[in-house]
C-alpha cells in the first residue's frame, strides 16, 4: 500500500494536539464541541454543512469524519453529494467574481 501524506489514521490522533499547547487545545475543543451541540440548527444540518466546508477547503480528514457523522444521521447519498455541489458552486462563483478585480484592472490600464 502506498502511503499518502494524509494518513487516515491520523484523524483520531486529533486530540493529540493537546500533547504540545494544552490550554489552547482545551479552549478549541470545548468551543468545537459547543458549536457542534443542537441549537437552532439540528445536528444533522451542522453535520451537513461541516461535510460542505470540508470540500471547499479540500480537508480530507474533515471529508473523512463528516461523511461519516452524516451517514449516522441519517444522511442520503444524494443529499451528502448535492451539500458537495453547493460547496463547488460557491467555491467557483468566489474564483469567478474575482474576475471583475481583473476586469476593472484592464479596463484602467486600457484607457
Amino acid at each position: 500500500m502506498q502511503k499518502t501524506y494524509y494518513d487516515p489514521a491520523d484523524l483520531k490522533k486529533f486530540g493529540d494536539i493537546a500533547d504540545f499547547e494544552p490550554k489552547l487545545a482545551e479552549k478549541f475543543f470545548g468551543w468545537y464541541n459547543e458549536v457542534f451541540k443542537e441549537g437552532e440548527l439540528t445536528a444533522r444540518e451542522k453535520s451537513l454543512i461541516a461535510l460542505a466546508v470540508s470540500h471547499a477547503i479540500q480537508c480530507p480528514y474533515c471529508i473523512d469524519a463528516y461523511t461519516s457523522d452524516s451517514l449516522q444521521r441519517g444522511v442520503t447519498e444524494s443529499q451528502m453529494m448535492e451539500a458537495v455541489h453547493v460547496a463547488g458552486a460557491i467555491r467557483g462563483g468566489a474564483s469567478l467574481v474575482h474576475g471583475v478585480q481583473m476586469m476593472n484592472k484592464v479596463k484602467k490600464q486600457s484607457m
